[in-house]
């Protein structure tokens, strides 16, 4: 993990000082434990998660808000402030801020949306089938979400229909069991293949 950190941190800037670092993939994917792992090799590098961003009546049209809060912010050199969605509560919380970090992680389903691409200095697409993902999502989540997870699997499909991230990821990140592999996407230059293990800790199903 730390090499990839190392490679992350040698980018030029992509979005004023920060260096902004997408990572996608289906729901269940793994994004948000693969974030986690990053961030802490990054010397815990700010991470913003998408369901932060989403709501229950805008499952993909967040991109403005992104933008307003997080994106022009960054651009300018100043730390952001995103009102985070409660999804309990189905409500907006306190201003939360986010500095400019030299590298911000942003992860989430539509990270590499087309409206991001230009203020990604990397797009990482966490390398699980649809079926595969949805399947451990659902898992995770237990029956009660059983009708959210109907509905989210049609908008995730229409979303990446539309607007596709897989095609300009940079690296691909796969699991395997001594951890993760990662390897050059379709946009990304061609280079060696990274093994990055994380021990043995629980398998990524976020």
């Amino acid at each position: 993990m730390h090499a990839l950190a190392t490679r992350l941190r040698r980018l030029p800037p992509s979005c004023g000082p920060v260096r902004l670092i997408g990572i996608d993939g289906h729901a269940g994917s793994g994004k948000t434990t693969f974030a986690e792992r990053l961030a802490a090799a990054l010397d815990d590098a700010p991470v913003l998660h998408l369901d932060d961003i989403a709501t229950h009546a805008e499952l993909f049209d967040w991109t403005g808000r992104l933008l307003t809060q997080v994106i022009e912010p960054f651009d300018r050199g100043e730390t952001a402030r995103f009102l985070p969605y409660d999804w309990r509560a189905r409500s907006f919380g306190a201003p939360r801020p986010l500095p400019p970090a030299p590298v911000v992680l942003v992860e989430g389903v539509g990270a590499g949306r087309r409206a991001l691409r230009p203020y990604l200095a990397r797009l990482l697409w966490l390398e699980v089938p649809n079926e595969e993902a949805w399947t451990r999502g659902r898992s995770r989540d237990g029956e009660e979400q059983r009708e959210f997870w109907a509905r989210w699997v049609a908008a995730e499909r229409r979303h990446f229909a539309e607007d596709p991230s897989r095609p300009y990821a940079d690296l691909l990140v796969r699991q395997r069991p001594e951890g993760y592999e990662v390897l050059p996407g379709p946009a990304g230059t061609s280079g060696s293949t990274l093994f990055l293990t994380h021990g043995n800790g629980p398998s990524a199903v976020c």
